[in-house]
């Protein structure tokens, strides 16, 4: 059996997304991403991709501060009750103290300086996302804010994140976190990363710092990687959801869609020859 993956503290460890409609929402994520479902107690949902856990699903309005569809990004914390109070005192709010979910672990849920809200998983028996980086699943959380001076301070201070411009974009790292994968679940990460292009410190990566528009409230927003950006764009569309938007880099090629409900998300093709 292969390792399970496990997050150190401060890396992005869990997704849920919340819907008005749940029932029409799994048929929707099903026929996009593949995904299968397992009902937890308590109104919850597991999805999962090949038999692993890749998103949590719940009905709008049960978790606190969420306003409608939406997608909600939570870190992995070793100690939730301590964390809670960095972020306090670092400018934060507090929506849902820190409360026992069964086995699975213990979670909380924040919102940072700007407005952002995120969530905050203490893993007991559900370690977080156990399919990432393929087809179907989640690839990065990316955090959109107006004052990416403020959010840096913020998220450094809490989580020891180190923040470094790469030219193109911000990327989020947790320092170590690449060891950590080099000795459980990806053991050639160090190797594969080591050709031109790769930003140095990437295996240490767990997200992007995007500033945002002016007005543009600040959020966090979830990326998924996806076989054929066009086919799965296609079938957002079949699907009732809206395109807003798509680009090409050197590696990927992307669109940021809509689900019918409102939820926003990416879907990203890794492409490094395919972008004419």
């Amino acid at each position: 059996m292969a390792e399970s993956r496990t997050y150190p503290h401060g890396v992005p460890s869990w997704i849920e997304t919340e819907q008005p409609d749940p029932g029409a929402a799994r048929t929707f994520y099903g026929e996009l991403f593949g995904w299968a479902y397992e009902d937890r107690p308590g109104g919850y949902t597991i999805a999962r991709l090949g038999g692993r856990e890749v998103a949590g699903l719940i009905e709008a309005g049960r978790q606190p501060g969420g306003e409608g569809a939406g997608w909600n990004t939570y870190i992995s914390v070793d100690d939730a009750d301590g964390t809670v109070k960095r972020v306090r005192d670092t400018g934060g709010r507090i929506l849902a103290e820190p409360q026992e979910v069964g086995p699975a672990g213990r979670s909380a849920l924040c919102v940072d300086p700007l407005g952002a809200r995120f969530g905050l998983w203490q893993p007991g028996m559900r370690l977080g996302v156990q399919a990432t980086n393929e087809p179907g699943a989640w690839n990065f959380g990316n955090l959109h804010t107006p004052d990416p001076q403020r959010s840096t301070a913020f998220y450094s201070t809490v989580f020891g994140w180190s923040l470094d411009d790469v030219g193109f974009a911000t990327m989020i790292r947790v320092p170590g976190y690449g060891d950590h994968l080099a000795s459980t679940t990806d053991p050639d990460i160090h190797e594969r990363q080591s050709g031109v292009g790769v930003p140095p410190g990437f295996a240490d990566a767990v997200g992007w710092l995007v500033p945002g528009e002016q007005g543009q409230p600040a959020h966090w927003h979830v990326v998924f990687t996806v076989a054929d950006r066009d086919a799965s764009v296609e079938i957002v569309e079949r699907s009732g959801g809206t395109v807003l938007s798509s680009d090409k880099s050197e590696w990927s090629r992307t669109a940021v869609v809509r689900d019918p409900w409102g939820a926003e998300f990416t879907v990203s093709q890794f492409a490094p020859e395919s972008n004419g």
